[in-house]
This record gives structure tokens, C-alpha cells and sequence, in this order.
């Protein structure tokens, strides 16, 4: 392997195989290469895909899957300065920077001390570069602080009225709920929350029946919905919350879509034009790799096929910039402004934090969102599938056979005794204990998830997979967890 790439220099392009390895070459290990020369607009699904979340193969076949581009894999994994001494496995919290972006991140942080550099600017050329990796324009694009930051434009910018009601779920995060409960308290807002499932037995249109019913309901009573707002994936039980059906059902009903999408840059590979919500807003410092206290905010400013609703009356809240055409909040057909920049541009900004997280962006970009969307899901699965065999498909708070379900977060219920999920400390000492009771320790969390039928809330393990693992980090973590839970009966 060329010492440049495996330093993480993913510009060097010339990797060496030995001839017994080239003879070993599958599809899916040209196409990495490939996409290496030739940039993300090369990608193409790997065999990988056809395995990820169907729902199909057992953790034998997964397991081979994974394997079969490992080399690969370790290569990424180099570009990384994780502590070689700890397995990293809570990337729904933070994420870690790659060697590429810290060094830039250092660099500019330099030149701007070095020439007393300003960051009056709204990133137009940043958002400009990172755009087409979601799918949008950069005037639907803003950088924000983080998922919560922007949570807080989409939801305190719209002109709600009192009695305007918004279905939501559950299971969000505070993100989310804070924002909601300011609407409440400001605007006389009121919030319809559909309980979640949870595990195994349930598919996308359970989510379609469950917003559909609540709507209806809602409606029949006289009351005004006016948008929904949830979480693909859920941070509890890694739920994906289908994107395409329940879009679906907001354009059908007319209502204003809010996702609270933390989760989805770095894991997932998706083109928001074409799914259409008003509002998505991610992280940058999760899967991304970004720096801390960077996001993403998509807002809708076209109106295309995909939601041909009008543009919601909505205004600015945190920002140094508000151009004429906004100051009525009304954006048409015909009539818009740059939502971007007036979100992104508030004072000074540190520039090199968002220069940073463009670097990681290319870094994506350049191995191809959709390769590590498969590899992260692939992981996914064979952990639930390892779990499955060892605990039972009961255990999974977190849903596996249907993919339009499927996150990398993997929550379940690791107890000897089922009954210590309402056990909180219990819960708690498992994560310390995993971390320090095994070797290379395994950094993982607990959560707390409402679960309908129960009063208590159930405090389960949440797990991350991504692009730094593999197979054999798995069955680590399995084996260890599967003789904690012994130690701790």
C-alpha cells in the first residue's frame, strides 16, 4: 500500500497490490479504486449493497462481505489518530477528525492568527463545494453551529399561529423538543406526539399508518396541523423514520416537514432536493468527521416535483444579513432569496472550523458517500445479526429486515436478565465496565427509550458502526458484551 495514502493523503492515486492479491480482485475492490481516480461521480454500489439491510443473509454472509474489502478499509482507518488503546463505537455522540482536515484546521487557524484575519463571510464558496454532495444548491445550504442550532432556525423562524398544531414523535431528541417548547410558550403552538415502536416487528408503513391516523385524528377534531417534525434515525433506537413515505404523507396532507437528520451526514448518502422536506438539519461533527460545533441546515428554496407545496413563510432568527426580499419571509416560485447565506452569515465566523469540515466533506466526496453509507449499514447488520444469534431478535430495540428502517446506531437490551433494562445504574455500569474491563475497551452509551406498555423508560446499549471498524471490532465487542452480561446477572 503507497505509504502517502495510507498516511491518509487520498490525493496519491497509486496504489500497489501484489499479483496474488490482484487475482483476488473482486468488482467492488475495482470499484474502490476507481473511485479513488476518478472521484465520487464514479461510485457505484459495491456487492456490498446487495447484502446491507435486506433483511436476507445471516451474520455468516455479512460477515464474508466485509471481509472481502477490508484492505481497503484499513487504509481509511489510517487516516485517522484514533487512541489505538480504546474501540470507538460512539460516533452518534462525536466523531474524530481525519489527519487531512486536522492539518488544514491547524494551518488556517495559524494564518489567521498570523495575519489577524476577520471571517466576515457567509461561505458561499464552502457551501458551494459541499452542495452538490447533498443534492442541493448552495442557496439551500448553510453551515450552522450544530443539529440543535439549526433545529432553532427552521422550527422559531416560521410564523406560527396559536392553535397551529405539529405531529411529532416520542423519541426526539432535545434538539428538537427545546425549540417546540419554546414555540409553545411564545406562539401558542400545541405538540401531538405518535408513541414509537420499538425492535424488529415493524416496517415503513407502520410509520405512514401511525403519522396518517394521528393527522386524521387531529383534523376530525377541528384542530389546525400545520407541519410534522421527526428524526431519521431516532438517536434512541436508531430508527430510521422512512424519509420517502412520510414526505409522502406531509405533501399529501400540505404540511411543512421538519428532519432532525443529526445522524444522516457522514452515514448516509442522500440528495435532499429529491426528498423535498422544508427542513433537514445534521450534524458535522458526528459521522461527517468535521470539527466541534459545526452542522448542516438544508432548507428548501425551490419549488420542484418532489414538493411542489408553496415555500413556507419563514424568517431568519440568528444572522447579520437580512436582504429586502426577506423581510417578508414570503419566498415563491418566481421569488426567493439566499436562505444560505442570510443563515450562515451571523458576524465574524471562524473560518477555518468550516474550512475544516468542507476538507472532511471532499474527503467523502472523494471515496463516495454511497461506499461508506453500504460499508456503515453492512456493519450495522452483521452486528444486529450477532446480537440476534446471542440474545434473540427480542433484544433489538432497533429495526433490521426492513432497509428503508436501517441506521448504523444499533440499540438492544444486553441484560442476562431482561428485567435490568429498567435498571439505569445497571445500564450505566455496563458501558464503564466495557470500556474498562476488556482490552482495547469498547467506547459505547446507554439511552433511555420510552416503550409503549411500559411506565418505566428501558435503558438500553447504543452502538455506532462506521468506516473506522470492522468485522473482527465486532465480534470483539459481541463477545465482550455477551460475558458481561454474564459477570453482571
Amino acid at each position: 500500500m503507497n505509504k502517502a495514502f495510507e498516511q491518509g493523503n487520498l490525493q496519491d492515486k497509486e496504489l500497489s497490490f501484489s499479483d496474488e492479491e490482484v487475482k483476488r480482485w473482486t468488482p467492488s475492490r475495482r470499484d474502490f479504486l476507481r473511485i479513488l481516480g476518478a472521484g465520487a461521480g464514479a461510485a457505484a454500489l459495491s456487492p456490498l449493497s446487495a447484502f446491507a439491510n435486506s433483511g436476507g443473509p445471516g451474520a455468516g454472509s455479512l460477515r464474508s462481505q466485509l471481509v472481502q474489502d477490508e484492505r481497503f478499509w484499513e487504509s481509511v482507518n489510517r487516516m485517522f489518530i484514533l487512541n489505538p488503546n480504546k474501540t470507538f463505537m460512539n460516533i452518534g455522540t462525536a466523531g474524530s477528525m481525519p489527519k487531512l482536515t486536522l492539518d488544514l484546521f491547524d494551518e488556517e487557524n495559524r494564518a489567521r492568527a498570523a495575519e489577524s484575519l476577520s471571517g466576515y463571510t457567509n461561505l458561499l464558496t464552502q457551501r458551494t463545494r459541499v452542495a452538490p454532495g447533498f443534492g442541493v444548491d448552495p442557496d439551500e445550504l448553510a453551515f450552522s453551529a450544530n443539529t440543535s442550532s439549526g433545529m432553532c432556525h427552521a422550527i422559531l423562524g416560521l410564523d406560527w399561529k396559536a392553535g397551529d398544531v405539529v405531529v411529532t414523535t416520542n423519541h426526539e431528541h432535545p434538539g428538537g423538543d427545546t425549540p417546540l417548547a419554546i414555540a409553545v410558550a411564545r406562539y401558542g403552538i400545541e405538540v401531538s406526539r405518535v408513541a414509537m415502536p420499538v425492535g424488529n416487528n415493524q416496517s415503513a408503513e407502520t410509520y405512514v399508518d401511525l403519522f396518517t391516523q394521528r393527522i386524521s385524528q387531529l383534523r376530525a377534531a377541528g384542530k389546525r396541523v400545520r407541519a410534522m417534525m421527526w428524526s431519521s434515525p431516532t438517536y434512541k433506537t436508531g430508527t430510521m423514520l422512512p424519509l420517502v413515505e412520510l414526505m409522502n404523507v406531509a405533501k399529501s396532507h400540505e404540511l411543512i416537514s421538519i428532519v432532525d437528520g443529526a445522524h444522516l451526514p457522514g452515514m448516509m448518502a442522500l440528495n435532499y432536493a429529491n426528498l423535498g422536506m422544508d427542513f433537514m438539519s445534521g450534524a458535522g461533527h458526528k459521522w461527517q468527521c468535521g470539527p466541534g460545533s459545526t452542522g448542516f441546515l438544508v432548507i428548501r428554496n425551490k419549488i420542484r416535483a418532489s414538493n411542489p407545496l408553496p415555500l413556507p413563510k419563514w424568517f431568519p432568527i440568528h444572522t447579520s444579513s437580512f436582504p429586502t426580499a426577506a423581510q417578508t419571509g414570503v419566498r415563491t416560485a418566481t421569488s426567493t432569496f439566499d436562505v444560505g447565506s442570510v443563515v450562515t452569515s451571523c458576524g465574524s465566523l471562524h473560518t477555518p472550523m468550516f474550512n475544516a469540515l468542507v476538507k472532511a466533506c471532499d474527503i467523502w466526496d472523494e471515496i463516495g458517500r454511497k461506499k461508506i453509507e453500504t460499508y456503515d449499514l453492512t456493519l450495522s447488520a452483521y452486528l444486529k445479526e450477532r446480537i440476534t444469534e446471542r440474545w434473540g431478535v427480542t433484544r433489538l430495540y432497533s429495526p433490521k429486515d426492513d432497509p428503508r428502517l436501517v441506521s448504523a446506531l444499533t440499540s438492544f437490551n444486553p441484560f442476562h436478565n431482561p428485567a435490568d433494562v429498567l435498571d439505569s445504574a445497571k445500564s450505566t455500569a455496563f458501558v464503564t465496565r466495557m470500556l474498562n474491563d476488556y482490552p482495547k475497551g469498547f467506547v459505547i452509551r446507554n439511552v433511555n427509550v420510552p416503550v409503549i406498555g411500559s411506565e418505566r423508560d428501558h435503558y438500553v446499549i447504543r452502538i455506532s458502526t462506521h468506516l473506522w471498524h470492522n468485522a473482527s471490532d465486532i465480534d470483539r465487542l459481541v463477545d465482550a458484551m455477551w460475558d458481561l452480561s454474564k459477570k453482571m446477572a
